[in-house]
């Protein structure tokens, strides 16, 4: 199976490496991925593609990162089916700012929402209203203006 890494190093990392599938020669049952950029069954690396990716932003079945995407996310920003982090966004987001179908926090918004301050179907909360305009409001991409 498929494995490679690229000549350039960054800090004794290569700036890709991809390892996919077993590898007898090293005693792997699956390809393990480390650089900088790193794709593989399992990716460790600043960016991490795989079936279970570890980075600093991570895309995968199972991600760990900064910014984590998959379908379960674990990171400061986590989103995906299952999402934990700080702003959580997923069909599960559990978080200190969640969105989702079930949303838990202590800002959370969703079909269903559980949390100190929330707005669902049912309920409306000011103060979520204004976390989210704040935080977007420090966001390079800036909502519309109300009228």
């Amino acid at each position: 199976m498929p494995r490679w890494q690229s000549s350039t190093t960054i800090l004794e990392y290569p700036l890709v490496a991809i390892a996919m599938g077993p590898d007898a020669a090293a005693n792997e049952v699956r390809g393990h991925a480390r650089g900088i950029i790193a794709i593989g069954d399992i990716a460790t690396g600043v960016i991490a593609l795989g079936g279970v990716a570890r980075g600093l932003v991570a895309f995968g079945g199972f991600a760990v990162g900064g910014i984590a995407f998959g379908g379960a996310a674990i990171g400061l920003l986590g989103f995906g089916g299952l999402a934990l982090g700080y702003l959580a966004a997923g069909g599960l987001a559990i978080g200190y700012a969640a969105i989702g179908g079930l949303a838990i926090g202590h800002f959370a918004v969703g079909g269903a929402a559980i949390g100190h301050f929330t707005i669902s179907p049912l309920h409306h909360d000011k103060e979520v209203v204004d976390f989210f305009s704040r935080l977007l409001g420090r966001t390079p991409i800036t909502p519309a203006p109300s009228r």
